[in-house]
C-alpha cells in the first residue's frame, strides 16, 4: 500500500510502543496530523504553548515508562519548548520530538521560519536526525524511538522537512531492540563496599533509577549495616515514597545548608548521579557541597542498571538484613495561617494513596518533601534543570500517563504564568489535577538570592522581584480555561478545598494567599 513519510512516521512510531504526541502543530505539519485520521492508535494532546507540550512529554514518560512523541512547528516551535526539554534532558526522560522545518527545496530560500533547527535541537537531545527523503521517514523514526529508550533515556529529535512528509515512497520500519543498561563493574562495587567497611564517614547519594523503592531499601540496608547515610540527590525526575517506603531526605538547595549538611562526610559514594554542584557561583563559596578533601567513588553512572548494582553491593557485603521501615504518627492537619509547616502537616495527612506530587513550588515548599516521608504511598517529581514552568506541564503529562491517580500540582506563583496554558489543556482531557498556586506576589526565591550573591537592591531592584500592581487572580485565570477553582486565605478553608478536590473528577484549582 502507498503512504506519505508522514503515515509511515505514524506506523513506525506506534509499532515502537509510542502512542501518545503532544502536539502544537503548524503549516509544515498538517501532513502529520491528516496522518493521524488515516493510521489509527495515536492519543494526541494539544498544548496551546510549546512549552506546555513538552513539559507534559517529559512528565509522561517519567510516570509511564516509555516516551511520548512531540509536534512542534519549525525552529522557532522548537526554541519556544526549549526550557522544558532541558528539563527533560536532565531527568533523562525518553522523549522522540518530531519537528517540522522548510521543504528541502523551499529552504534556500530563506523564508521567515528558516532556523537553525538542528543547533536548537542540539543542545537539550542526546540524538538529532534530519529527514531529506519520505522514503528514510519510517527507519529514522525507529532509530529515534530506539535512542530514546535507551539507558538512562534521553531526548531524540527527528527533523521532518515538510515534502519529506507529503511525499509518498513512506516505509514503516519494525521496532529496533532497546540495549539493556549496563551493569556495574565488579571493580566499582569492591571498591565501594572497601570504602565502607574502612569505618570513616560515608554519604551514598542515590539519583535515577535509585530512587525507586526496591533500591532504596537496598541502599538503607546497606548503610544501616555499615554505619553509612544515605540521601538523595538535590532534583529527580522521579522519587517513589511514602508509608511501606523508606524515607530519604535530599541534598538542601540553599549553598549553605548544602555545604554544612556535607561537611561531616570523609567519603562520597555516588549512585546513579554525578558529583553534586550548587546551583551557582556564590562570591567565597564552593562550586559543590562534597568537602574538597573527601573521597570520592561513583558506583554507578546514571546509564547503569542502579537495582543490580545496589543488590550486588549488598551481597558484596554480606547481604546485611532489611531494615523496618517506620509508619510514623498520626498525621494532623495544619491549622490557622497558612505557612510552609502548616501546609506540609495537611499534605501529609490528605494525600490520597498513590498520589503523583508535581513539584515547582521552589521557596515556599523547601519544608513538603521532608514532612511527607509517611504520607500515602506517592510518586515525586521535581523541576530538575532549574528552568521554570515546568510544574503545571509535568502534572499535565503525569496525568495523563497515570488515569486513576490524582496528581497533585504544588505550584508557585511566579512560574505558574511561565505555562498557565496547561490548565486548559488538563480542562480538555479531563485530568485528575489539583493544582495548588502559592501566591506570595513576589519572586521569592529571587530575594533570596541577590543576599546570597552579596547585591545590595533598592527600589528598582525590588519593583523586579514584585508580581504586586495588579495582583494575578488565579482562580479567574484558570476558570477562563474551564477549570473550576477558589481561594484560601487558612489552612481551615484550604483543608476543606483540598479535600473536596480529591473526591471530585478533573481539574481542580487552589489559590493559596500566603
Amino acid at each position: 500500500m502507498s503512504m506519505n513519510g508522514a503515515e509511515s512516521l505514524v506506523h513506525t512510531l506506534l509499532a515502537s510502543g509510542i502512542d501518545t504526541c503532544f502536539a502544537n502543530p503548524g503549516t509544515s505539519e498538517m501532513h502529520f496530523v491528516a496522518a493521524l485520521d488515516r493510521v489509527p492508535g495515536m492519543r494526541c494532546v494539544l498544548g496551546l504553548q510549546e512549552n506546555v507540550v513538552t513539559g507534559a512529554a517529559d512528565g509522561y514518560a517519567r510516570m509511564a515508562g516509555k516516551p511520548a512523541a512531540t509536534l512542534l512547528h519549525c525552529g522557532p516551535g522548537l526554541a519556544n519548548g526549549w526550557a522544558n526539554l532541558h528539563n527533560g534532558r536532565r531527568a533523562n526522560t525518553m522523549m522522540v520530538n518530531c519537528v517540522g522545518d522548510q521543504a528541502t527545496y523551499h529552504r534556500p530560500l530563506d523564508a521567515p521560519l528558516t532556523a537553525d533547527t538542528e543547533g536548537l535541537a542540539r543542545a537539550v537531545s542526546g540524538w538529532v536526525r534530519t529527514c531529506t527523503t519520505a522514503g528514510e521517514v519510517g527507519v529514522q523514526a525507529a532509530i529515534a524511538a530506539q535512542a530514546a529508550q535507551s539507558s538512562p533515556g534521553t531526548i531524540a529529535t527527528l527533523i521532518l522537512p515538510s515534502d519529506t512528509c507529503w511525499d509518498q515512497g513512506g516505509i514503516p520500519a519494525p521496532a529496533l531492540p532497546i540495549p539493556a543498561a549496563p551493569t556495574a563493574a565488579p571493580h566499582a562495587i569492591k571498591v565501594a563496599a572497601d570504602l565502607l567497611r574502612n569505618g570513616k564517614k560515608t554519604l551514598l547519594i542515590l539519583g535515577n533509577g535509585a530512587l525507586r523503592a526496591g533500591p532504596v531499601a537496598d541502599a538503607t540496608r546497606i548503610a544501616a549495616a555499615t554505619g553509612a547515610d544515605v540521601i538523595a540527590a538535590g532534583s529527580n525526575g522521579r522519587v517513589e515514597r511514602g508509608r511501606g517506603r523508606h524515607p530519604l531526605n535530599r541534598i538542601p538547595y540553599p549553598v549553605d545548608q548544602a555545604v554544612a549538611m556535607m561537611a561531616q562526610y570523609a567519603q562520597v559514594i555516588l549512585v546513579g548521579t554525578p558529583k553534586p554542584v550548587i546551583f551557582f557561583a556564590y562570591p567565597n563559596k564552593p562550586g559543590s557541597p562534597v568537602p574538597a578533601d573527601a573521597t570520592l567513588h561513583t558506583l554507578t553512572r546514571p546509564e547503569h542498571d542502579q537495582v543490580q548494582a545496589l543488590a550486588a553491593l549488598a551481597d558484596e557485603l554480606g547481604n546485611p538484613k532489611p531494615v523496618a521501615h517506620s509508619e510514623g504518627g498520626e498525621a494532623l492537619l495544619g491549622r490557622g495561617a497558612i505557612t510552609t509547616d502548616a501546609f506540609a502537616a495537611t499534605l501529609a495527612a490528605l494525600m490520597p494513596e498513590q498520589a503523583i506530587i508535581a513539584d515547582e513550588s521552589v521557596t515556599f515548599g523547601r519544608a513538603f518533601f521532608p514532612a511527607t516521608h509517611h504520607a500515602a504511598p506517592h510518586d515525586w517529581l521535581n523541576v530538575t534543570g532549574g528552568a521554570i514552568g515546568g510544574g503545571i506541564p509535568l502534572a499535565t503529562g503525569a496525568a495523563i500517563a497515570a488515569p486513576g491517580r490524582r496528581v497533585v500540582n504544588l505550584q508557585a506563583d511566579g512560574s505558574a504564568m511561565y505555562t498557565i496554558q496547561g490548565l486548559w489543556t488538563q480542562a480538555r482531557e479531563k485530568l485528575d489535577v489539583t493544582t495548588v498556586i502559592f501566591s506570595n506576589r513576589k519572586y521569592q526565591i529571587l530575594i533570596g538570592e541577590l543576599a546570597n550573591v552579596g547585591a545590595n537592591p533598592g527600589r528598582t531592584a525590588l519593583d523586579m522581584m514584585d508580581l504586586g500592581n495588579p495582583d494575578l487572580d488565579f482562580v479567574k485565570m484558570g476558570e477562563g480555561m474551564g477549570v473550576p477553582g477558589a481561594k484560601a486565605t487558612t489552612m481551615e478553608q484550604f483543608n476543606d478545598l483540598f479535600a473536596q478536590s480529591l473526591s471530585r473528577t478533573g481539574p481542580f484549582l487552589i489559590e493559596c494567599v500566603i
